[in-house]
């Protein structure tokens, strides 16, 4: 998702990579009812930390 791989990263690509990674370690498409609060703030928290980690890497050659 990084240059050069991407020319532009959206908040709606890293929700999706966030959700695909929680969906994968969690073995749920979708959460029950009863978990459907962990899953959402489990995808919002992995989300933040992504968005975090592609604003700080730095690529040599490119900032």
């Amino acid at each position: 998702m990084r240059p050069p791989f991407a020319d532009e990263v959206t908040e709606d690509d890293v929700r999706a990579a966030a959700l695909q990674y929680v969906r994968k370690i969690s073995g749920f498409r979708e959460p029950a009812a009863h978990n459907a609060e962990a899953f959402e703030e489990a995808v919002e928290a992995v989300a933040r930390a992504t968005a975090e980690l592609l604003e700080r890497i730095e690529v040599r050659g490119r900032r």
